[in-house]
């Protein structure tokens, strides 16, 4: 399969769950369905999906823990001021879960 192929196969599945389906994931899991049904993968890079336009987030998880994750996920530019990533309209929960499946990333 190509990369480009992959990475449509994946944001299908992600916005192909029913929300019913989606409310009982846990964790990482549903973290990796924000990722995809909120768009990450259009600046970032995990493993084969996504774009390198930002960082490569395949092993994010080495680097920071999750309560700094959330912490970046809630405001970017108040852990970084310059920091190009916007600030995203993203519940407490898909925060909560997206860094899980960010954290587990190593």
């Amino acid at each position: 399969m190509t990369t480009a192929l992959i990475t449509f196969v994946l944001a299908w599945l992600a916005f192909a769950t029913p929300a019913a389906a989606q409310a009982g994931l846990e964790g990482a899991e549903k973290g990796r369905m924000v990722f995809f049904s909120q768009g990450c993968y259009g600046c970032h890079r995990v493993g084969v999906a996504g774009t390198p336009i930002a960082n490569d987030l395949s092993h994010v998880g080495r680097k920071y823990d999750t309560s700094y994750l959330v912490r970046w996920l809630r405001d970017p530019a108040q852990q970084k001021p310059s920091a190009h990533m916007p600030r995203l309209a993203l519940t407490e929960d898909e925060i909560q879960a997206l860094a899980a499946y960010l954290s587990s990333l190593r």
